[in-house]
């Protein structure tokens, strides 16, 4: 599990020339073990959560890992009555990756409409998991929006 999308994801990154790192690490299953093993501040962290709507479609959020996302923003965002995390096994199913692993460019590679909130672009440099618990990448925020193309708005909690 997990391990196609690693190899997708850094076939991607290395193709396209950018910068980056790709960290093997302990498992991590949470935000704040992820910033604790990789030795960062929890905001550099990027969340990747697959969400989905009433009318059944899947949709691909991306958020600072020090924040929450605001499922009534994104619902009227995407106009849908209700949003709601996807069932871990329908992600796994979809994406090929467990719950906590899911990366940014899983919307992406797996036709998923994709969302970023605009606090992941006040860092300039970004870490997230790709695919599995044990791996992640280190880049540039502003290369890793260039790449995914998502749409970039604002839906945390508190804005």
């Amino acid at each position: 599990m997990g391990v196609d999308e690693k190899k997708k994801i850094v076939a991607l990154l290395e193709q396209s020339g950018v910068e980056f790192k790709v960290l093997e690490h302990e498992p991590v299953f949470t935000s704040q073990q992820a910033a604790q093993v990789r030795g960062v501040a929890l905001k550099q962290g990027v969340k990747a959560m697959v969400l989905q709507g009433g009318s059944g479609t899947i949709f691909l959020f991306c958020i600072s890992a020090d924040k929450r996302i605001d499922l009534k923003k994104v619902a009227k965002l995407v106009d849908e009555k209700k949003m709601f995390l996807a069932d871990p096994e329908l992600v796994l199913k979809r994406t090929g990756c467990e719950i906590g692993s899911v990366s940014p460019f899983s919307g992406k590679l797996s036709g998923f409409p994709t969302f970023f909130d605009h606090d992941i672009l006040l860092n300039e440099v970004v870490e997230f998991n790709i695919g599995l618990h044990t791996h992640s990448v280190r880049m540039n925020s502003e290369d890793l929006v260039k790449l995914i193309e998502p749409k970039v708005t604002i839906f945390v909690k508190g804005l």
